[in-house]
C-alpha cells in the first residue's frame, strides 16, 4: 500500500469535509459548524495542512493553526485507521510547526477516545480541560527530544 503525505490544496476541501464528518469519535455536533471557508482560512491564512492519500484517495488530513498555536484537525477515515497514516500526518505537522515557532502548541480531544490515547503515547502532556475536552500541550523541547 503506497501512502502519500502531501500539502493540502484548496481542491481537497470537499474530501476533507467528508473525512471530518465520517469519524466515529470527536464528531461535530453540527457539521455546518465547520465550513469550507473555515477550512480554507486555517489551511492557507492561519496555518497549514497535509493530506494522506492511498491510490489517489484522500484518507486523512491534519491542520495546524499558527495564530492560536493549536492543532485544528487530525482526522482519518475510519476505514484507514491503524496503518500509520495518522502518525505520519502528526509528525510532518509538528515538524513544520516547530520550524515556524518555538511556542507550545495545544489541542483538545474528547476524554476516553483513541485520539486521547494516541496523543498521550505521542508525548503530549495533559494540562487540564478545554471545555468538555482534555487539553494537551506539546513544547518545542519535548518534540525536539522525541525526534532525536
Amino acid at each position: 500500500m503506497n501512502i502519500i503525505i502531501r500539502e493540502a490544496r484548496k481542491e481537497d476541501i470537499p474530501q476533507i469535509q467528508i473525512i471530518r464528518n465520517s469519524v466515529k469519535e470527536n464528531t461535530l455536533s453540527d457539521p455546518a459548524l465547520v465550513t469550507d471557508a473555515d477550512c480554507e482560512e486555517f489551511l492557507f491564512k492561519r496555518g497549514k495542512g497535509w493530506i494522506g492519500e492511498i491510490n489517489s484517495q484522500i484518507v486523512g488530513f491534519s491542520i495546524v493553526d499558527l495564530k492560536e498555536h493549536n492543532i485544528w484537525a487530525l482526522f482519518l477515515h475510519p476505514d484507514f485507521e491503524k496503518l500509520g497514516i495518522g502518525r505520519k500526518l502528526h509528525d510532518i505537522m509538528l515538524d513544520w510547526y516547530f520550524e515556524q515557532t518555538t511556542e507550545e502548541v495545544w489541542l483538545g480531544t474528547a476524554p476516553g477516545t483513541r485520539a486521547a490515547v494516541f496523543y498521550q503515547k505521542s508525548g503530549w502532556k495533559e494540562t487540564g480541560k478545554h471545555g468538555k475536552e482534555i487539553r494537551f500541550e506539546m513544547s518545542f523541547n519535548t518534540w525536539k527530544n522525541i525526534k532525536s
